[in-house]
């Protein structure tokens, strides 16, 4: 098979099951809203990490494409059109977008499980942050939180409340499976 066309077939499949895990969420009892996933970020960590920032950047962007289509009713909620393409980059084409930048300390830090795991946490990070700027400035105009907190505190504690649990089952996830599942991470496999 062309290497190219395997790598696009592999991708697919990678986004599909990202995709397919995304549906399954659950909301944990300590959540003030959002829903953690059971690491369907991750298939597009190991995107980037055998392919390289500039797929697996491609790649993601394919994901976030797909994560708005399936919640386009979150984007319609902007009063108007400037909210509503705000809606979309931040809480979806960027904060998604960024998990293609998940293998930037492979090569960089020495042990490459430990830079594997440092790439899920600064790319999952960045997506917090999307999501946080999004929740403070466009989410907090449409809809004020019950509680009368300041709107930063309000989206750090509404967004926080998934996307640490979210980092830390990924991580985990990640570290645990490096080391079994190495030659495979790394693209061994393809040569």
């Amino acid at each position: 098979m062309n290497p190219t066309t395997r790598r696009m077939v592999e991708s697919a499949i990678l986004i599909a099951i990202g995709t397919v895990l995304s549906i399954f969420s659950f909301q944990g009892p300590w959540a003030l809203g959002g829903s953690v996933t059971v690491c369907s970020m991750l298939p597009l960590a190991i995107i980037a990490w055998r392919h390289g920032t500039r797929w697996g950047l491609a790649s993601s962007f394919v994901f976030a494409v797909i994560q708005m289509l399936l919640g386009f009713s979150n984007v319609g909620y902007g009063r108007n059109a400037a909210e509503m393409l705000l809606i979309a980059l931040l809480d979806y084409i960027v904060a998604f977008t960024v998990i293609g930048f998940s293998a930037m300390f492979r090569g960089r830090v020495k042990d490459d499980r430990l830079a594997a795991v440092l790439g899920i946490v600064v790319t999952f990070v960045l997506r917090f942050l999307c999501h946080f700027v999004s929740g403070w400035f466009i989410w907090e105009a449409l809809w004020p939180n019950g509680y009368n907190y300041a709107a930063p505190l309000w989206s750090l504690l509404y967004n926080g409340s998934y996307m640490l649990p979210e980092i830390i089952i990924t991580g985990a996830v990640t570290w645990l499976s490096f080391a079994p599942l190495k030659r495979y991470w790394l693209g061994e496999d393809l040569k």
